[in-house]
């Protein structure tokens, strides 16, 4: 007669447990700056002409009708915007190990005599 029992044999097996994916999007903000802009503006001087200036004065002690005109300039903000590579990211994977207790009932076999045997085993 044979005697014969149950042993566990514990392994593992690979299966899919999940997905994880990246998604870029896309959000806008106002960002708000300060710039310091420059302007001409006119300006009207005068100043009295003295007896030793009359024969510099421009245009002479004649009447008449003229135009004077000056250009004026200003700064205007301006704004221009760059796209620039921040970062980078990545998704990959690593493996844990982790320990998990499996329990499972095993079944033994068990020989036992009756009446009049010698219990010799070899």
């Amino acid at each position: 007669m044979t005697r014969s029992e149950e042993q566990l044999r514990v392994g593992t097996t690979s299966q899919e447990s999940g997905r994880a994916r990246l998604r870029k999007y896309v959000t806008t903000e106002m960002e708000t700056r300060t710039v310091p802009v420059r302007k001409e503006r006119a300006v009207l001087e005068t100043e009295p002409i003295n007896d030793e200036d009359v024969d510099q004065a421009h245009g002479g002690p004649a009447i008449s009708e003229e135009e004077h005109e000056v250009v004026l300039h200003e700064e205007v903000p301006v704004v221009e915007k760059s796209v620039q590579a921040v970062e980078r990211v990545r998704l990959g994977t690593e493996t844990v190990t982790e320990d998990e207790t499996l329990s499972e009932e095993v079944r033994t076999e068990h020989i036992e005599a009756e009446g009049d045997v010698d219990g010799t085993r070899r």
